[in-house]
C-alpha cells in the first residue's frame, strides 16, 4: 500500500509541475492537476492540503529530506565546532546553491507579492528552518560555554549570512559567484568563530585573508 500511495504522491506532482511550468501557478487551479493526473480535488487535498502546499512539493522535489539531512549536521555533543560548522556549511550551500534552491527562491520572490501566503510557505520552509536550526544549535553551545554568549536568533542570522555572502546573491541574478563555495564556507567559519569562539578555537587564516597576507609578504620582499 505504501509503494502505491508514494507513486500516486509521485504521479500529482509530476502533474503539477506540468502545470505550473505550463500556465503558471496563479493560473493553475487543482481541479487542472487533477484532470491531468487521472483523480478528483478529493483525491489531491488528500495529498496536499492547498495549491501551496503542492506547489511547494513541485518545486521542491527531494529538496526537504537533504534540507533534513544537512541540519542534522548540527550536533551541540560534538566538540569540534568548527568541523560542525565547516560540514554544515558545506552541505547548506550545496543545497541552497543548487539550481533547484535557487529556482525556488525565485519564485518566491516573484510570487509572494500576488501571493503572500505562497511567499510566507516558502520562507517558511526554507531560510526560516535553517535559522531555527541554527539558533538552537548556538543556544546550547552558549550554555555549554562552548561560545560567548550571544543573542541566538541574532547569531544564527550572521551566520546564515556569512554562508551565503558572494556566492548565492550573485547566483539569484544569474552570475558567477564572487568566490567558491568552499572558501565561502571556510571563512564564514573562521571570521565567526574569532567573533563568538570564546578563545577555545585555533582557525586558520580565511582563504581571503591568507591571500591578503601573501600578497602583502610579496610587496614587502620587493621593497
Amino acid at each position: 500500500m505504501r509503494v502505491k500511495t508514494d507513486e500516486r504522491r509521485s504521479a500529482i506532482i509530476q502533474a503539477a509541475t506540468e502545470i505550473f511550468s505550463k500556465v503558471g501557478y496563479h493560473r493553475a487551479s487543482m481541479a487542472m492537476i487533477a484532470d491531468r493526473v487521472g483523480g478528483s480535488k478529493t483525491t489531491l487535498y488528500g495529498y496536499f492540503p492547498s495549491k501551496e502546499e503542492l506547489f511547494w512539493g513541485a518545486m521542491t522535489g527531494a529538496m526537504p529530506e537533504q534540507g533534513e539531512k544537512t541540519l542534522q549536521l548540527l550536533d551541540p555533543s560534538d566538540s569540534d565546532v568548527a568541523s560542525v560548522l565547516q560540514r554544515f556549511g558545506e552541505a547548506y550551500i550545496g543545497l541552497f546553491a543548487s539550481r533547484t534552491a535557487i529556482e525556488v527562491t525565485r519564485t518566491a520572490i516573484a510570487e509572494s507579492g500576488a501571493d503572500p501566503k505562497l511567499g510566507a510557505l516558502l520562507y517558511q520552509r526554507g531560510p526560516k528552518r535553517v535559522f531555527d536550526a541554527i539558533a538552537n544549535y548556538l543556544s546550547q553551545l552558549a550554555k555549554q560555554g562552548t561560545i560567548c554568549h550571544i543573542e541566538p536568533h541574532l547569531g544564527a542570522v550572521q551566520l546564515k549570512g556569512l554562508f551565503d555572502a558572494g556566492v548565492v546573491e550573485p547566483l539569484l541574478f544569474g552570475a558567477k559567484p564572487e568566490i567558491s563555495r568552499k572558501d565561502a564556507v571556510a571563512a564564514a567559519v573562521a571570521t565567526f568563530l574569532r567573533a563568538y569562539g570564546n578563545g577555545h578555537f585555533l582557525m586558520a587564516p580565511s582563504p581571503a585573508a591568507g591571500s591578503q597576507n601573501g600578497s602583502s609578504r610579496a610587496e614587502s620582499k620587493k621593497s
